[in-house]
């Protein structure tokens, strides 16, 4: 037999057995919507054949499929499982499309209303921003676990901030120019229609955008993919708000081709769990859409949700003692009712019209206008000068802030030490009030009006009313049965005008627009053309510039799926623009602060891949990389955009390098996930803002401080475990492990006003150059470096439900002060190194602070009823049952900023200038009644 003839013989058993190899496909969809179902789990049971459905919730097993009778099993988090009995035959293709599952009653928990609000999901003071896809329900315990148990901790995924992920609505982005963060509370309220989500996690591909290295979240509001039906829900809370009321209704795709999604919503309570935190929101939300043909259908989107909430303040642990976590120094009594001077508002309605085109059964194309407008405001007390003498702003009134440092026993303590009646009289005088002292400041107003003067007190707000226009389409195409091909194309116009404006005078008429810190008469102008000018209640005064940011970027991505082997590329291009353009001219800053500046341009790109093989059905492994170069946010552009247009010195696009290896297992009895991660971020910047001692001298002085070409390394592993062991019980166990650690010691800046003492201290033009701040291997604070939670849930067939978690959250550091780990901590005021210093001292001095270890242990049930064809259903948590104390967060002040200052403070019993925490809530609850229609 020659060598043509074995390969003939070959090839035809080979097409024998070919053709023998039966196969198994099929679709799953909602019972109600009859929409495709993703990641629903199909399985062959007594085999390793197992499988996700895809986006179109299809599935197919191709090889190694026992003949004969066998059973296919379904199943989902969130509906009940099927069991489908089939007949497998040689050569035969079975095919089950469009098999339903239908909602499981017992798990109508509502993961979407339980813990999260607005509060904990904005970055002002807590930076509790920072899990992207908080609100989705995704199948994979670790992230569940991490939005919903670990949250109330500041949890940081990877150590990373949110900017690193991206969260799209319809395919149009929400992420913020100014901080590349989502404004979550822009659709806050909003619940019931947020719950079509697709989420990508990690540089997993998605079909949207090219993401960031957190993973993109889509949610998808349109009418006709919405749960048929309505819905009215009742929450009750003592967390942030104390009453929730929201009424949803969809139409589904009705006879007409029309399709609608309504839905309304209101929070509203005094003060949550910190004193006077006041809750008033409201929800707006309008989703229609026609279907013009089998190919064409079109949506209109709009949402609004103006929200006022009152915030709560950090404190130093001298006040916590002095008081309690729930302490806020914000507020005080006004005509018998807690008025709070910081008050957070954001209006920001948004509209979106979407075009949906199904060119073939293989390939749409979805293009999407977006236009967002409106004002975020957050207020705070001023006191200045009253009148102008010899020239100068004089008058002006003592700080109104009840923990301003030389109101508190500290301050009195150090500089009174041989007569503590004063530091006495301070702590009963805080303990008894400590609040602020409204009726004062009003009396102080009106007794200046009288006399002819000015206020020396003003309620003002920084405000930021944006402008911003979206357009996109987005590409998807199946080139064959294994390839799909994404690409999308997207452009954002920004409009930002940002400025102060008086709000409330506090019984007085007038209030003199100048820089009381200021030494020169001209650099106090804080707008040299309309010097030494008085404002009213309306008028914008301090600061008034506008920013202009222009990004147009684009993507494609391939997706192959074969039998053992998934595999993706995705490569991305982009190009950002900048401009500021000031509308006051600036005393200290005249030639560099009024009109528009030169325009800054980033170019980025970014390339990602990824495979997973499937060693079995049960067994999988799952790689990922990826490098993005992109342009710094507006926030880390700008170094004191209030008054200039310098942009931070040597100021390049931001370079992250990211990799992380899973491994998979799943059977019907477990599933785990076990990941190891990899992330370097290099040339980022910070800019933070703040009074501080010592800078080259014993002068004050309010500064920016400029923190350039860091570099940041993370680097832990996670793991995700959840065992059916039971019918009705399932055991669940979670660990996040990481070291999140600057990796270099990056250039420090800073920059004041500059005035004679500035230009004493060694600043040119109002800036110094501080070289190298010693920051290599300090921690970032990012929440808990390790969190680990273990816990069950029992479901009984009756349609109630039990839960209990006890999370360990350790390794918590405070963010640390870069100025004092920079030559401005040990050298003097002509720059020679402190003839007293002591360098072991030192070290001891600016060892970094790691918060308590704690645990706090949740409890969730609730139970559901079917009534005809409604249904109720009852949920309630408790969260830190064991009402735990633990710190989540914090900074060291800036002040002491070289060596003397902050070894005197700290040889003290009490720190004047200490470190301010942020505490976690005690015991909390959280009641929901759910009535489904």
């Amino acid at each position: 037999m020659n060598k043509l003839t074995l390969i003939i013989l070959f090839g035809i058993l080979s097409m024998s057995l070919n053709s023998q190899q039966a196969i198994v496909k099929g679709s799953v969809k909602d019972a109600v919507s009859f929409q495709p179902v993703l990641n629903v789990t199909v399985e062959l049971e007594n085999t390793d054949l197992v499988i996700l459905t895809d986006v179109q919730g299809e599935f197919v097993f191709s090889s190694n499929i026992p003949l004969g009778e066998q059973f296919l099993k379904i199943s989902k988090s969130g509906y009940t499982s099927k069991r489908f009995p089939i007949i497998v035959n040689e050569g035969q293709t079975i095919d089950i499309s469009d098999m339903t599952l239908e909602r499981d009653l017992s798990q109508s928990q509502d993961l979407f209303t339980i813990t999260l609000s607005d509060d904990e999901l904005d970055n002002d003071a807590s930076g509790a921003d920072n899990i992207t896809g908080l609100l989705s329900s995704s199948l994979d315990v670790f992230q569940r676990t991490a939005a919903f148990e670990f949250s109330q901790s500041f949890f940081r995924l990877r150590g990373l901030d949110s900017e690193n992920g991206s969260v799209l609505i319809n395919g149009i982005s929400m992420n913020k120019l100014y901080s590349g963060r989502p404004q979550w509370s822009n659709w806050g309220g909003l619940n019931d229609v947020m719950r079509n989500q697709e989420l990508t996690s990690g540089l997993a591909p998605s079909d949207y955008n090219f993401g960031g290295i957190l993973g993109t979240t889509n949610i998808n509001v349109r009418a006709s993919r919405a749960r048929e039906g309505g819905r009215i829900t009742y929450s009750s809370s003592n967390r942030s708000y104390t009453n929730r009321l929201m009424a949803t209704y969809a139409s589904g795709l009705l006879q007409n081709n029309w399709a609608y999604t309504i839905s309304l919503g209101r929070r509203w309570g005094n003060e949550g769990y910190q004193d006077a935190t006041i809750y008033d929101a409201n929800s707006f939300f309008l989703s229609v859409e026609k279907k013009l043909n089998e190919k064409h259908s079109l949506n209109f989107t709009g949402m609004y949700a103006p929200n006022r909430r009152g915030k709560s303040s950090p404190n130093t642990q001298e006040v916590f003692d002095l008081k309690d976590i729930r302490y806020n120094e914000y507020w005080g009594w006004q005509d018998g009712e807690k008025r709070n001077s910081r008050i957070k508002e954001v209006e920001e309605p948004i509209f979106m019209l979407n075009h949906y085109w199904d060119i073939s059964s293989k390939t749409r194309l979805n293009t999407n206008v977006a236009y967002q407008f409106g004002k975020q405001g957050n207020s705070r007390l001023d006191n200045n000068g009253t009148d102008l003498i010899n020239g100068f702003p004089e008058g002006g009134g003592a700080n109104p802030s009840p923990t301003y440092y030389q109101k508190l026993p500290s301050y009195f303590e150090r500089n009174f030490p041989n007569d503590l009646q004063f530091a006495y009289t301070a702590l009963q005088e805080f303990q008894d009030n400590g609040q602020i002292d409204w009726s004062a400041l009003y009396q102080a107003n009106i007794s200046n009006s009288q006399n002819g003067g000015n206020a020396t007190y003003a309620l003002y707000e920084d405000r930021v009313d944006d402008t911003q226009f979206t357009i996109n389409s987005i590409f998807n195409t199946e080139l064959n049965d294994d390839v799909v091909l994404n690409a999308a194309i997207n452009y954002q116009s920004l409009k930002s005008e940002n400025f102060a404006e008086v709000i409330d005078l506090l019984g007085a008429e007038t209030y003199l627009d100048i820089d009381q810190f200021a030494t020169d008469i001209d650099e106090a102008q804080n707008d040299l053309q309309n010097p030494n000018r008085l404002v009213g209640e309306g008028d914008k005064f301090k600061y008034n510039y506008i920013f202009f940011a222009n990004v147009i970027n684009g993507f494609i991505q391939a997706q192959a799926t074969f039998n053992k082997l998934d595999f993706h590329m995705s490569w991305s291009l982009s190009n950002t623009q900048y401009q500021r353009e000031g509308l006051y001219q600036n005393g200290a800053f005249p030639d560099n602060s009024f009109g528009k500046a030169k325009k800054i341009n980033f170019t980025g790109f970014g390339a990602k891949t990824g495979l997973t093989y499937k060693i079995s059905g049960k067994h999988l492994l799952n790689a990922n990389g990826g490098y993005i170069s992109k342009a710094p946010s507006l926030r880390n552009t700008y170094s004191n955009s209030r008054e200039n247009h310098n942009i931070v010195p040597n100021i390049t696009n931001e370079k992250i390098l990211s990799t992380d290896v899973s491994y998979i297992f799943r059977s019907p009895i477990i599933k785990a996930k076990l990941t190891g991660y990899y992330t370097k971020i290099k040339d980022a910047n910070e800019i933070s803002f703040f009074f501080a001692d010592g800078i080259g001298g014993d002068n004050v002085a309010f500064i920016q401080e400029i923190l350039q070409g860091i570099e940041k390394q993370h680097i832990g592993g996670e793991l995700g475990i959840e065992a059916q062991v039971t019918p009705t019980i399932k055991l669940k166990g979670v660990a996040s492990i990481g070291q999140f650690t600057y990796a270099n010691n990056p250039n420090l800046y800073l920059t004041t006003e500059a005035d004679e003492e500035s230009i004493a201290a060694g600043f040119v033009n109002g800036f110094k150059d501080f070289g190298e701040s010693n920051l290599k291997d300090y921690k970032i604070a990012a929440g808990p470096h390790r969190a680990y939670s273990i816990g069950f849930e029992y479901r009984d067939p009756d349609f109630w439900w039990f839960g209990a978690t006890a999370n360990f959250l350790t390794n918590t550091y405070i963010d640390i002060s870069p100025l004092t780990r920079s030559s401005n901590f040990t050298t003097d005021f002509d720059g020679n190194v402190f003839n007293d210093y002591d360098e072991d001292l030192a070290r001891e001095l600016l060892k970094q602070e790691r918060f308590d270890d704690y645990m706090v242990v949740n409890l969730v049930g609730g139970k559901s009823w079917k009534i005809g064809s409604k249904y109720i259903s009852v949920f309630a948590s408790v969260n830190n049952l064991l009402d735990a104390v633990f710190k989540t967060g914090g900074f060291e002040q800036g002040r002491n900023a070289n060596f003397r200052q902050l070894r005197d403070d700290k040889a003290l019993n009490t720190q004047v200038f200490g470190s301010k925490y942020w505490y976690g809530r005690g015991a909390t609850y959280f009641l929901n009644v759910n009535y489904r229609f």
